[in-house]
This record gives structure tokens, sequence and C-alpha cells, in this order.
């Protein structure tokens, strides 16, 4: 059992790693791609990509055996598939608006989110420490969300950051009932009704492109940093429980920031780096 959960924590902090280049790399797409139909293209680069794989494993005889879903999963399934089509739409518009070194910092924020609803309804413990830590994240995402403070105003972009995070915590919760199920099969349904759900959105709209470049561009960042982050992160799941892999997989923003800081080579401002400080502390608390 001990060996499986070093294992799920490889795969929670591998999960985070390939994550956290969606941040830089999104906001450098945004310059051509509409937020709706860039947040539409992840998913549907996560779903295409998996089901290409899903098909290579099956010609090669090796895609291992794992539960199939069934009808009693269908609410989580819908559950799921509306929350991550409302997510990453947030997160786009706030990305839009924001500095993509904000928005990877605000991304743990689904640290709070997954575990307070991981407590309310599903009876997880949540220990002291991870409290404190709750607190300490939910601190610094205040200080990175205020825009003035002399007038207490805050970041629309950032106040749509969080959203997604919220949204993201119960999606969270969520998959963690379809964590015992074929991961692949989760992350192609997630993919492909996520994707159509918010490429209809982006149409509606009018948020679309034709450029099959920057289409491309989109859709192999969704498989590489939503589609496989997301086929480890449910594996994760099934052995660490939704707030255990929430705070592993903590380390994407850091990793996002330092990514955007050296793409962008913009210089933090002050409040920036107390958030940052503080972040780290929370972060560190929730993962030990």
């Amino acid at each position: 059992m001990k060996k499986q959960q070093t294992s799920a924590i490889f795969l929670a902090v591998l999960a985070a790693a390939l994550y956290a280049i969606s941040t830089p790399f999104s906001k450098l797409l945004l310059s051509h791609v509409p937020p709706t139909m860039m947040a539409s293209l992840l998913y549907l680069g996560a779903g295409i990509g998996m089901a290409l794989l899903s098909l290579f494993k099956i010609r090669k005889g090796t895609l291992r055996k794992e539960m199939n879903l069934t009808k009693k999963e269908l609410p989580y399934i819908i559950g799921m598939i509306l929350l991550d089509i409302l997510a990453p739409i947030f997160l786009m518009i706030g990305l839009f608006s924001t500095t993509p070194e904000t928005v990877s910092l605000l991304n743990n924020f689904e640290i709070v989110a997954t575990s307070v609803i991981a407590l309310v309804l599903f009876k997880e413990v949540i220990p002291s420490r991870l409290w404190l830590a709750i607190v300490l994240i939910t601190l610094a995402s205040i200080l990175l969300s205020v825009e003035d403070f002399g007038m207490l105003t805050f970041s629309k972009g950032s106040l749509l950051v969080l959203l997604a995070s919220i949204c993201w915590g119960f999606e969270n919760n969520i998959t963690r009932a379809l964590s015992v199920k074929d991961p692949m099969q989760v992350v192609i349904l997630k993919g492909f009704g996520s994707g159509f759900g918010s490429l209809i959105i982006a149409w509606y709209l009018g948020e679309v492109t034709r450029n099959t470049v920057y289409i491309l561009f989109a859709l192999l960042l969704g498989f590489v940093a939503y589609g496989l982050s997301i086929y480890l992160y449910v594996y994760a799941q099934r052995y660490l429980g939704a707030a255990k892999t929430s705070a592993y997989y903590a380390i994407a923003p850091f990793i996002g920031a330092i990514l955007s800081l050296l793409i962008f080579r913009q210089m933090p401002a002050s409040t920036f780096l107390l958030a940052l400080s503080i972040m780290i502390i929370g972060t560190y608390i929730a993962s030990t």
C-alpha cells in the first residue's frame, strides 16, 4: 500500500508539472484565439489526444484492463462535464486580462475549494495543518486579487480565476467518485464533452478563429497540459483522495509562475512577492 501511495504522489507531481505549462502558453495563444474558443480547444485537444492514445494501446495490445463507466456514474459524468465547461472559460477570460504569473498562483486556491468541498460533501478529514494552509493560501489569493488597496477594489480577472478554481474544486470531488473507473474513459469523456460544450458557446458568442496553425497549437497544448495531466491526476486520486492529491498538485502554480516570469520577462510587484511567499508556506504545509 505504501508503494502505491508513493507512486501516486509521483503521478500527482508529474500531473502538476504538465498542467503548469498551460497558463503561460495559453496567454501567448490568447493573442490569436478568443478566450471561449481557447477553453474549448484545450479540452478537445485532451479528448482527441487521449482517444488516439487509447487506439494506439489497443493496437499494440498494451491497454490496461480497467473498470468501465456505467449508467450509475452518469450524474457524476454530467456534473464533471458542466463544471469543466464553466471553469476553463472563466480561467481564459481571467487570463486574458490578468498577468499569467498571477493567474498561475491563484490556481492554488483550488486546494482551498477542493478541501472544503471534500469536508462538506464527503466528510473527508481535514487536519489542522491543512486548515492553516487553507488560511494562508486564501490570504495570498486576496493579496493577488486586490487591484487597489486604498479603494479595496478587486481585479475582475483575478475573481474569474478564483471562480474557475471553485468550479474545479467541485469537479475534483465529483471526479473522485470516478477514480476507480478507467481514467482513459474519464479523460476522453471530459475532453469531448466539455470541449464541444465550450465550442457551442464560442460559436454562439462569435468568439471563433479559423487560423489552423493556432488551433493546432491549442489542441496540442490541451493534450499535454490537460489530457495527460488529468489522466495522471485521476490515477493519483485513486490512492490519495481528493484533498491530498490536490495538495501535491499545488506545485503546478509555482512552476507556471516561474515560466510566466521567464517567458514574458516581467518584474513582479512587491505585493506579488509577498503573496508568493505566503503561498509557498501554505502549499508546503498542505503538502506535508
